[in-house]
């Protein structure tokens, strides 16, 4: 990340509001020292009516995923000692005016709908689930790991580094959730950046084993975002129209191996520096 002391343009009425809406957030909490840099909650985890057992174990669920593989993390780490509870940063939920920092309001009401919800996720269960149950069993947890996506963001420049254990939702763009993603975390974590940190030009590493096509269309045509997506070409989620938008990708096959991997990765990095993040 990069910081800019120079003054911003005045901004059109659509940016005017969404820079009122980051400047009025809570979500930037003030951490105390005695805190490291690691960003979680108990709400993070999903686990209810068994519906989480559906994510990881059966055929019902498209796109496989542990509901609950934060928490373990962290009591990993502590049972390790690695970590202590007291030391962990609690993050605050997102509420629908951070969230319409992003999204619209009309995506954001789409999710009032548990069937809307049950595709998203990739679970058609949930779809017969009242609403209300949803948002405080499924989405809730969700919104309190976009709170500590973007959070972390702030931790990071003010410690040097920092961890949300959850979040990184790079399926879900402004417009359009799927894979899991309903919240566009990384965009709005970005997004808060660029106007509470004084932040000019970014850079997204994604390095998970699918194509992150959300933050890739919400940052089409955004000169300030430089991507580089490391992915496995032959699964989900084949968005080629998102792919047009990858400063650099580094498409890989089902059983490449580790120094394969990092050798590749490595020379991915190294051209970006060459290139000096310049779109």
């Amino acid at each position: 990340m990069a910081s800019s002391s120079a003054s911003p343009a005045p901004a059109p009425a659509g940016e005017s509001l969404r820079q009122k809406r980051i400047l009025s957030s809570k979500l930037y909490l003030e951490v105390p020292s005695s805190k490291v840099p690691v960003v979680y909650s108990p709400a993070y985890d999903i686990s209810f009516l068994g519906l989480e057992k559906l994510v990881r174990a059966t055929p019902l669920c498209r796109h496989p995923f542990d509901s609950a593989k934060w928490g373990r993390i962290c009591r990993y780490l502590t049972r390790e000692g690695h970590l202590e509870k007291k030391q962990v940063v609690e993050p605050l939920e997102a509420c629908k005016e951070d969230l319409l920092v992003v999204h619209t309001e009309a995506y954001l009401n789409s999710l009032k709908c548990s069937f809307r919800v049950a595709s998203i996720v990739e679970v058609p269960p949930v779809s017969l689930v009242p609403n209300w149950i949803v948002q405080k069993k499924l989405l809730y947890p969700f919104r309190k790991q976009v709170g500590g996506s973007i959070l972390s963001a702030k931790l990071a420049l003010e410690r040097g580094w920092a961890i949300n254990v959850g979040g990184g939702f790079h399926h879900c763009s402004a417009e359009e959730g799927g894979g899991f993603c309903a919240y566009a975390d990384i965009s709005l974590c970005i997004q808060f950046a660029f106007v509470r940190l004084n932040i000019s030009r970014l850079l997204i590493i994604d390095l998970d084993a699918h194509q992150g096509n959300g933050h890739e269309k919400d940052f089409a045509n955004d000169g300030r975002v430089y991507i580089l997506d490391m992915y496995n070409a032959g699964i989900y989620p084949f968005d080629f129209t998102a792919k047009q938008y990858i400063d650099q990708k580094v498409e890989l096959a089902s059983g490449t191996k580790t120094d394969e991997y990092l050798e590749l990765l490595d020379k991915a990095l190294e051209n970006i520096l060459f290139a000096g993040l310049q779109k």
